[in-house]
């Protein structure tokens, strides 16, 4: 019986139910569907404008002429992340427009490669959201002989379906940054030396294309064969090691200018340029623009940062086991470089110019032992630490995995079986 009660209950409460929902009356207060700020961001916009921010111009300006002004610019630079003092001129806005409005509704901003900001307005405010930008690596392969310098083969037109021309410049300067520590590249390099180099080409979603990381490098220069396989440790950390995990890093570099030609290398006597007399040259002379900032081969200590007669503005470093290092001629030193300060490997230091007895701009870098001036290139710059032994396996792994797109295997050759050629 009660079974039965039950069922005809259900029943009443179905069919008023459905009364209710037929009339749109309820004898209870519905809730308002909530609006997400997903759908608060996505307005039917009627057309979109690409606009360039202008020499001299102001972002107010700009914003102004897609009917956002003063009262919304502050919320909407907020939101969109950017600094209004550090947007230079040819960044590019997109600002969505509605018939019903006279302003744009959204305006959208690339803040990074990887990265987009979108702000839209909803009702009385403005709500942001970022919408990441996908990029794919995939490794290239590139083989060259250098004939005259690393940056003629790596400009070489043949490549031009290979890496875009801005970006041969940049991988020769990134292949010079990767053996920085055993090559000098203005100096060592000889006609036919070679080199392989294996590095990621990045591609977005939306198809732009971008040089990333050198993966694996070999180089034959004047009859040395060396490698470089980068490897990155859990923690984040990547370098690049030698075929048996030895790191290429040492305590020297082997250039000290980012702008690498040699004017005059190290002698035991040479005509000074400007007292016109024969005097040992106690180091080698780096031509490059004024300007071109100077860095710390070593880490140390600065013994002086100042004026020193015919070296001009000199910059000199102590160093471990008695080595000093001295840069000369230079336009101006870098800021928080003094005596007595701690420089680390890499930092730049200051800038060359032609400071003191200098015909022109370059820098002049001594390397010494004991006080005693040493070529820099034929004195040992120490010794690379080894991979843990903790990560030894990993790193063989990797290795052997990068050797394989260093150094690919040829294809085989067809062979007759059974009177048909086939494949080994």
């Amino acid at each position: 019986m009660r079974r039965f009660v039950a069922i005809g209950l259900a029943l009443a409460v179905l069919a008023a139910a459905a009364m209710f929902a037929a009339a749109d009356a309820w004898p209870w207060r519905r809730l308002e569907p909530v609006a997400t700020a997903a759908a608060a961001l996505e307005p039917a916009r009627a057309w979109t404008r690409s606009d360039t921010l202008q020499p001299g111009e102001t972002l107010g300006e700009l914003f102004g002429r897609h009917g956002i002004g003063a009262v919304d610019l502050e919320a909407v630079v907020s939101l969109l992340g950017i600094d209004p003092r550090r947007v230079r001129a040819g960044q590019v806005f997109d600002f969505g427009h509605l018939d019903s409005a006279a302003g744009s509704t959204d305006v959208t901003v690339r803040v990074r490669p990887d990265l987009e900001t979108r702000v839209a307005r909803s009702d009385d405010r403005w709500l942001a959201e970022e919408r990441p930008i996908r990029w794919d690596r995939h490794p290239v392969r590139l083989e060259g002989r250098i004939v005259t310098s690393l940056y003629d083969a790596m400009t070489d037109a043949t490549w031009s379906e290979e890496i875009e021309g801005g970006d041969r410049i940049r991988l020769a300067w990134d292949l010079a940054d990767v053996f920085a520590w055993a090559v000098d590249f203005t100096r060592d390099i000889q006609p036919d030396d070679r080199f392989v180099v294996v590095f990621e080409r990045e591609v977005s979603e939306r198809g732009e294309t971008r040089l990333g990381r050198i993966l694996a490098s070999r180089l034959e220069v004047a009859g040395r064969q060396m490698a470089a396989f980068r490897f990155e440790t859990p923690d984040g950390r990547s370098q690049y090691y030698d075929e048996e995990g030895t790191s290429l890093r040492r305590a020297f570099l082997r250039a000290p200018v980012e702008f690498r030609r040699i004017a005059s290398g190290f002698s035991r006597s040479r005509k000074h340029p400007i007292l016109g007399i024969w005097r040992r040259h106690q180091g080698i002379d780096y031509s490059a623009a004024s300007g071109t900032p100077v860095l710390a081969a070593g880490e140390g200590t600065v013994v002086t940062a100042g004026w020193s007669g015919g070296y001009g503005r000199m910059v000199e470093i102590r160093h471990r086991s008695g080595i000093t290092t001295r840069y000369a001629h230079l336009r101006g030193f870098a800021k928080g470089v003094r005596a007595g300060g701690r420089v680390g490997q890499g930092d730049v230091i200051g800038y060359v110019g032609a400071s003191g007895l200098a015909s022109g701009a370059h820098l002049h870098y001594e390397f010494r032992q004991n006080g005693v001036a040493r070529d820099p290139n034929h004195v040992d710059l120490g010794s690379g630490e080894p991979v843990p032994a903790d990560l030894r396996q990993p790193f063989q792994a990797e290795r052997d995995r990068l050797r394989a797109l260093l150094d690919p295997a040829p294809p085989s050759a067809p062979v007759a079986v059974d009177g048909v050629a086939g494949d080994r």
